[in-house]
């Protein structure tokens, strides 16, 4: 039996509202009935999130719940949600988040994306919001070393390798798995994510707290990360953008951040398709042209 699997996701009007029915429909396709279901709401949004979309939702058999968000960023942190949807109860082996911008093109196994002790995840696309030097001051704060690793991102052909840094729009871990001092991975990853956002010395916070967060998050929490291939969470945008997708590769998991870019690849009609299959309706027109407030990576 594979392990138990949840797979969660952000659920908040208007953009990712639409963009987790085209989700959950393809991890419906993907992954059949062997993965759980359940997208998060900030609670204030949680009666906004339109009729249509909670009954798309729950044909593909998704649970739809709320999270308290008043105070718990300060000042407010929009892409912290997923720090705190991630620190919700699940009761499953293991719970992997995924933005609500991805979509799963291709057949794939639990056993793909999960490893005991470990949190998997893929190297961020780029890191061009600050220079290497940061690394000092963050890990300086958390009171932790430098790691000894270094390796090129995602989009990186050349160049010196970076101290790691992992994207934040796709990641697993498990639920089970406690501390030396007893918290969980969510737990050690919000704590870790105060701290750095107590320092006003460090710059950069917001939008990516997250992200520069969570490698010493996983040392912290007695886990190690385990790399998944690009091929697992293929990030489109930035500099390739405008670029058809690989045809030598098999691409699994497609994180295209905004509509138009997934028109751009040609994947439009994709999920269109997976929507229709698996609830009955084949585009969710009045949301399509929302914008969204899509994570940086």
């Amino acid at each position: 039996m594979p392990p138990r699997l949840t797979v969660y996701f952000i659920v908040e009007p208007t953009a990712y509202e639409v963009m987790a029915c085209y989700l959950a429909a393809s991890l419906r396709e993907q992954f059949g009935k062997t993965v759980a279901l359940v997208g998060y709401c900030p609670a204030p949004k949680l009666p906004l999130v339109r009729a249509d979309v909670r009954a798309l939702l729950a044909k593909c058999d998704c649970d739809l719940r709320g999270f308290a968000v008043d105070g718990r960023f300060t000042p407010p942190y929009p892409h912290g949600n997923k720090l705190l949807a991630t620190l919700e109860p699940r009761d499953s082996e293991f719970s992997c988040f995924m933005d609500s911008d991805v979509l799963c093109i291709r057949p794939n196994l639990v056993e793909n994306i999960v490893k005991p002790g470990h949190v998997t995840l893929s190297k961020a696309a780029s890191m061009n919001w600050a220079p290497q030097t940061i690394w000092d001051q963050i890990y300086a704060t958390c009171g932790m070393e430098l790691p000894t690793e270094r390796f090129r991102l995602m989009k990186q052909k050349r160049g010196r390798e970076r101290i790691p840094y992992f994207s934040s729009g796709l990641f697993s871990f498990p639920e089970q798995h406690r501390s030396p001092d007893g918290r969980s991975f969510p737990q050690v990853w919000m704590d870790i994510a105060q701290t750095i956002d107590a320092d006003p010395e460090i710059p950069h916070k917001r939008p990516y707290l997250d992200q520069m967060s969570m490698p010493l998050a996983i040392r912290a929490a007695g886990l190690d990360w385990n790399i998944l291939p690009d091929e697992q969470h293929f990030i489109l945008g930035g500099r390739a953008r405008g670029e058809p997708l690989p045809t030598d590769r098999d691409i699994f998991t497609l994180h295209y951040r905004r509509w138009e870019v997934l028109r751009e690849v040609g994947q439009v009609r994709t999920a269109r398709t997976y929507l229709e299959k698996h609830t009955g309706t084949r585009r969710i027109p009045w949301a399509e042209t929302a914008p969204a407030d899509a994570p940086q990576d």
